[in-house]
């Protein structure tokens, strides 16, 4: 949301907050799917939570698409804010790009209120299990580029 604030990006702040509270739940035992990327299962499990949560259909949608877009080519604000502020906010969280973009005063902030304890560890556990389960995904393009590197060297990490 600081981002967002500090480049003028108006967004749906209950869709984003969504969005992102889902994003990687098909990363868990829970909501994996054997055969759909972790991200085609966890926007499947926001169009469902929209849904019976009352809302439309189509904002519904907007919420799966979301969270799918988030492990895509990156997006831009103008195109589509929420999935560019939560491709934003994933990308610094896992694997520290950006950094230019969150202050040592915000970053302390965040991390004294949420210590990172072995996120990176546990994290690349899950992404490699996926990569290596579903070699054509997003996560086994991203470890195949590097990430289990730039996972494990990220600054707020060290």
């Amino acid at each position: 949301m600081a981002y967002a604030r500090a480049h003028g990006i108006a967004f749906d702040d209950e869709m984003y907050y969504v969005s992102a509270l889902l994003h990687d739940a098909g990363l868990t035992e829970p909501f994996d799917s054997h055969s759909l990327p972790f991200e085609e299962a966890g926007g499947n499990l926001g169009w469902v939570f929209g849904v019976a949560a009352g809302w439309p259909e189509g904002r519904a949608a907007r919420v799966e698409h979301i969270i799918v877009t988030h492990m895509r080519a990156d997006v831009s604000a103008a195109e589509d804010a929420e999935s560019h502020l939560l491709q934003v906010a994933t990308a610094w969280d896992v694997a520290g790009r950006r950094p230019e973009e969150f202050s040592e005063a915000r970053r302390k902030s965040v991390l004294d209120r949420y210590p990172r304890l072995d996120f990176a560890t546990e994290f690349l556990g899950w992404f490699e299990d996926q990569a290596e389960r579903k070699p054509s995904s997003a996560a086994a393009q991203a470890i195949e580029s590097g990430g289990r590197l730039r996972i494990s060297a990220h600054p707020l990490d060290a």
